[in-house]
């Protein structure tokens, strides 16, 4: 992998609220996101703090985590709480889409991603803990996070794949032949092919990443995937990972009961089809901590953050 390049910073909008975990960019350069408290937000003027527009489109009950635009303006939303949605942007109508999968209640919706055939791919990061002890899957290694797809007429979504460890972000790739799932704690990103020679077969796009991969994005067919980063790796973790399940279990319940406070670190990536890095950007002392996503818009970076109470602005790197 290439010696990382500075992350520079250039700005930082407050939002009001807590926890901007995902973030996306319309065509117009407009930036979306959603709070802890249900809020879904549309930012508008990313130049200038001062005069950038924060606009409120929609609540729901739970907690927005992945989003998707659809081509007709439709937002899709991830809620931790248990349910892929639809938003009208327009007049803030919430639709849920779906609750269950395979028989069981959805748990903690992670990210979603629309395929050109009109179904939508999303993730489930766990079935053993929720959103707010995300921490205890990391140190547990559960492997039970799932790749599922939701076809237009179908009422409930098939399992495409099991066993992910901490399955999270979603792009598809630039021929939509095959969906890229972000494993964070395996800290791999992973190629399920939807069509195709090979169709129905996961296989890694790239390994041993330098940090944990979140949320996934990407602007354009023809542009690179961006991975956030969000946190570096740890070396002790990846021995934990080898031990007997019984001693991760122990390890996750002593991790959920002591104060987290992430580092200073944060970074992101940008990958093409083959795997191959186009961009590593990296920070290690950051006022702006626990990078989720990240997003292209108006020529620069915008970073989202499931631990801060707004959004950074950095600058791009030059194309390659």
């Amino acid at each position: 992998m290439d010696r990382p390049t500075d992350l520079v910073p250039l700005r930082y909008l407050s939002l009001g609220g807590h926890g901007p975990e995902d973030v996306v960019a319309d065509r117009r350069g407009r930036v979306l996101t959603g709070l802890a408290d249900g809020r879904i937000l549309r930012i508008d003027g990313l130049e200038d703090p001062v005069t950038a527009r924060v606009e409120e489109i929609a609540e729901i009950a739970g907690r927005p985590l992945g989003l998707e635009l659809l081509p007709d303006g439709d937002l899709l939303v991830c809620d931790a709480d248990g349910a892929l949605l639809r938003v009208d942007t327009g007049s803030g109508t919430v639709r849920v889409l779906a609750e269950w999968a395979a028989g069981e209640r959805l748990r903690f919706c992670s990210n979603v991603v629309a395929l050109p055939d009109g179904s939508v791919c999303f993730t489930v990061s766990s079935q053993v803990h929720p959103l707010e002890d995300w921490l205890g899957d990391l140190v547990e290694h559960t492997g039970t996070g799932r790749l599922l797809r939701l076809a237009p007429d179908d009422k409930e979504p098939e399992v495409l794949l099991e066993g992910l460890q901490f399955a999270n972000g979603l792009a598809l790739s630039g021929d939509g032949s095959s969906v890229v799932v972000a494993e964070t704690g395996a800290r791999r990103l992973t190629r399920y092919r939807l069509t195709g020679p090979g169709a129905g077969r996961a296989e890694p796009l790239v390994e041993n990443l330098p940090g944990f991969p979140d949320n996934l994005w990407r602007g354009t067919p023809d542009g690179p995937v961006w991975v956030a980063l969000a946190g570096a790796r740890v070396p002790p973790l990846d021995l934990l990972h080898r031990a007997a399940p019984d001693v991760r279990r122990r390890a996750a319940r002593l991790a959920l009961r002591a104060p987290f406070r992430p580092s200073g670190f944060i970074g992101v990536l940008a990958v093409d089809d083959e795997g191959r890095t186009v961009h590593h950007l990296t920070r290690r002392r950051s006022g702006f901590r626990m990078v989720t996503s990240v997003c292209e818009a108006r020529g620069r970076l915008v970073l989202g953050s499931l631990w801060e109470r707004g959004i950074a602005i950095c600058e791009a790197p030059a194309p390659r």
